[in-house]
C-alpha cells in the first residue's frame, strides 16, 4: 500500500474516532434523536436579544440557558451568527446556588479538551465542580479564547459595573438594579440578555417590565412546564402534581406568575396567543376602535371562522396623532391584509360612542372625521362594562378568542388589567380592552348549554305544567 493511501486511511480513522468521541459528549447529544424538547429549541432559535423562559422546576429551562452559554463561548451556535473570543457572565443568586446549579450545568456541557484555564474563588481548579468558579477560559473554534465569568447577586450592583459583554445569562430572577446594570454591559457589543427562572417572588419587575412587554422592544418570553420536557417520566410528573397544591403548581409546574388575585382576565393564557396566518376573506368581519388624541388610539382587526372562533389579526396603537393620521394607518394595514371594503372602498368599524362628541377644537366629531376619511364607524356599541368583561371571559374560557402575536398592546393589557375599588377595574391601560369589549358584545350571544335533565326533574316539570293547566281551566 502506498504512503498516500495509508495517510488517507489514518485520516479517516481519526475522523471516525473523533465522531465516536463526540457522540459521548452532552453538547453533541443535546436535543438530538427521537425525543426533542421543542421549547428549548424555540429559545435557541429566537433572534431576540432579550429572551426569557419562565419555567417550572425540572422543566428544562436551566439546561437551555447553560447550553446557550457554551454555544456562544465555543462559537458553535447553530442558529445565530457566531463571534470569536466572546466574554459573557452567568449570574446566580448566591455562590452556593452557582456551584450547585448553573456552574454544574456549564461544566457538564464543556469537554475538558476545550478548557484552557479555570480561575477559582474557592476550591481547586483540578476539581472545579467542588468549588466556586470565577472564570473559565475556553477554546473558541475561530482560534481564540472565550471567557465565561460567574457572578452572584449577593455581591451587589457595584461588582457588575465596568465590563463589556457579549451575553449575560440570569439563572433565576435577579434584583432589578442588577438586571439594569447588566443591560448596560451588553450595549456596546450589541450583546444578549437571557434569563431562565421560576417566578416565585410575585409581581416583580420581571412581570411588569418583561412579561407584560413580551413582543415589544426586542423582548421574547415563553413558559415551560413539566409536560414540555420529554425527558421527564410521566410517573414523576403525576407524583409531583399530586404532592403540590394548585397554588404551588402554578409556579412550580407551569412557571406562571402568582398574579391571579385581583387580575380581571385570569382566563387569559399563552395558548390564546397564536402565530399569524392568512385570514380567508369570508372570515373577515370588522374593525373596532377606541379613539384617543393625547391618549393612545387603539384599533384592531377582527375575524370569525365558521365555528365562531374570534381572531384578532392586526393592531394599530398610537398616541398623540390626528384622525387623518390614524385613518391613513388603518387604510395601510387594511390594504396589507387584503381586508374587505364596501363598494366605495370604505372600511367598516365599531367605535366608542364618545366619538360622537364635538370638542372646542373641532367643528366636527371624531366619528364624522373618520367617516370623511373612508372609515365607516358605527358608534352604536354596547358599553356595558360588566357584561362586556363577562363575555370576554367566556370567550377566553371556552378557547373561542385568539390573538395574533403581533398585537402586543392588546396582549399586554390583557395580562395587566386589575380590579380596583368597588369591584370596578382600574381605569389604566385599557384602551385595547375597551374596543375588544365593543367587538365581542357585537357578536351573537353564545348558545346556552343545558345539562340533560334527570327523570325526577322531568317528572317535576310535567306535574308543574299539569298544575298550571288545571288552574287556567278553573279560571
Amino acid at each position: 500500500m502506498r504512503q498516500r493511501e495509508r495517510d488517507i486511511i489514518l485520516a479517516i480513522k481519526r475522523v471516525e474516532k473523533e465522531e465516536e468521541r463526540r457522540k459521548r459528549l452532552p453538547l453533541f447529544n443535546y436535543n438530538t434523536g427521537k425525543r426533542v424538547h421543542l421549547k428549548q429549541l424555540a429559545f435557541h432559535k429566537c433572534p431576540s436579544r432579550n429572551r426569557w423562559v419562565f419555567g417550572g422546576n425540572r422543566s428544562g429551562k436551566t439546561e437551555c440557558g447553560a447550553v446557550e452559554c457554551v454555544y456562544m463561548a465555543r462559537g458553535v451556535h447553530p442558529y445565530r451568527e457566531n463571534r470569536p473570543d466572546t466574554f459573557g457572565w452567568v449570574v446566580s443568586l448566591t455562590s452556593q446556588v452557582q456551584r450547585d446549579v448553573a456552574q454544574k450545568k456549564i461544566l457538564n456541557y464543556l469537554d475538558s479538551a476545550w478548557i484552557v484555564d479555570i480561575t477559582m474563588l474557592t476550591g481547586k481548579k483540578e476539581f472545579p465542580e467542588n468549588g466556586v468558579i470565577d472564570q473559565i477560559k475556553i477554546k473558541n473554534v475561530f482560534g481564540g479564547i472565550s471567557v465565561i465569568g460567574f457572578k452572584t447577586c449577593d455581591q451587589g450592583r457595584e461588582k457588575f459595573q465596568g465590563a463589556s459583554l457579549d451575553y449575560v445569562w440570569f439563572d433565576e430572577e435577579p434584583p432589578r438594579e442588577i438586571y439594569e446594570e447588566c443591560r448596560m454591559r451588553v450595549i456596546d457589543r450589541e450583546g444578549d440578555i437571557f434569563g431562565t427562572m421560576t417566578p416565585l417572588k410575585g409581581l416583580t419587575f420581571a412581570y411588569t417590565d418583561i412579561y407584560l412587554h413580551d413582543g415589544e422592544g426586542g423582548i421574547w418570553c415563553q413558559f415551560m412546564e413539566w409536560a414540555d420536557n420529554p425527558y421527564l417520566p410521566k410517573g414523576e410528573i403525576d407524583a409531583l402534581t399530586s404532592s403540590l397544591s394548585q397554588d404551588e403548581l402554578e409556579s412550580r409546574r407551569y412557571g406562571r406568575f402568582k398574579c391571579n388575585e385581583g387580575l380581571v382576565y385570569t382566563e387569559f393564557t399563552p395558548e390564546h396567543v397564536i402565530d399569524p396566518f392568512p385570514i380567508p376573506k369570508e372570515w373577515q368581519d370588522k374593525l373596532s376602535i377606541d379613539p384617543g388624541l393625547n391618549n393612545p388610539l387603539s384599533c384592531h382587526w377582527y375575524a370569525v371562522d365558521w365555528d365562531g372562533n374570534i381572531y384578532v389579526v392586526a393592531e394599530h396603537y398610537e398616541a398623540g396623532k390626528t384622525v387623518e393620521h390614524h385613518a391613513e394607518k388603518i387604510r395601510e394595514i387594511s390594504a396589507s391584509l387584503g381586508w374587505h371594503t364596501d363598494g366605495k372602498g370604505r372600511i367598516e368599524a365599531l367605535i366608542d360612542s364618545a366619538a360622537n362628541q364635538r370638542t372646542l377644537a373641532s367643528e366636527k366629531s371624531v366619528a364624522e372625521l373618520f367617516y370623511e376619511q373612508g372609515i365607516l364607524v358605527n358608534t352604536r356599541v354596547n358599553k356595558d362594562l360588566f357584561a362586556g368583561i363577562n363575555r370576554v371571559k367566556q370567550a377566553l374560557s371556552a378557547k373561542k378568542l385568539f390573538i395574533f402575536r403581533g398585537c402586543v398592546n392588546l396582549i399586554r393589557e390583557l395580562k395587566g388589567y386589575w380590579w380596583g375599588e368597588g369591584e370596578v377595574p382600574k381605569k389604566r391601560d385599557d384602551h385595547a380592552l375597551d374596543e375588544l369589549r365593543y367587538y365581542v358584545m357585537s357578536r351573537p350571544n353564545p348558545p346556552k348549554i343545558t345539562a340533560e335533565q334527570t327523570e325526577i326533574q322531568k317528572d317535576k316539570e310535567r306535574l308543574a305544567r299539569n298544575l298550571m293547566r288545571r288552574r287556567h281551566t278553573a279560571l
